[in-house]
């Protein structure tokens, strides 16, 4: 069993080439093999999202604050509330982030495959991001 106080959990900027928006990133948990597992808590200002991407093994997203949006590439956009459980199937493309007046956090919990558990792809437009 291991604890990670608070103080000690690694936290940073969400990288720009896969958010828009200053994101911040809190990485709660991180395997090793023969694991695969890792669990983040992302918080995103108004306008703040993703850029589309996919997970090999899927997604669970638990939201614990604020409003945000998530969408599937084709879909209508969900909104997003604090309790809320989303789970994204393997190889769906998707984003998810805040609303634009609203920020979000969210505990997103993914498995990696051959050490990745997400392809990124482009940034979400402003027109899909707005619907």
């Amino acid at each position: 069993m291991k604890l990670t106080p608070k103080a000690e959990i690694p936290t940073g900027p969400g990288p720009a080439a896969y958010f828009t928006g200053a994101v911040t990133i809190e990485r709660l948990h991180e395997t090793a093999p023969p694991s695969r597992s890792n669990a983040v808590r992302v918080t995103f200002p108004p306008g703040a999202r993703t850029a589309w991407h996919t997970h090999p093994l899927g997604q669970l997203l638990i939201v614990t604050e604020g409003e945000g949006w998530a969408q599937t590439e084709g879909q209508p956009r969900l909104v997003l509330r604090p309790g809320d459980v989303v789970w994204i199937p393997p190889g769906e493309r998707h984003w998810h982030g805040a609303t634009a007046q609203s920020a979000m956090t969210h505990v997103a919990v993914q498995e990696a495959v051959d050490g990745s558990a997400a392809d990124w792809q482009e940034q979400v437009s402003d027109a899909d991001y707005l619907g």
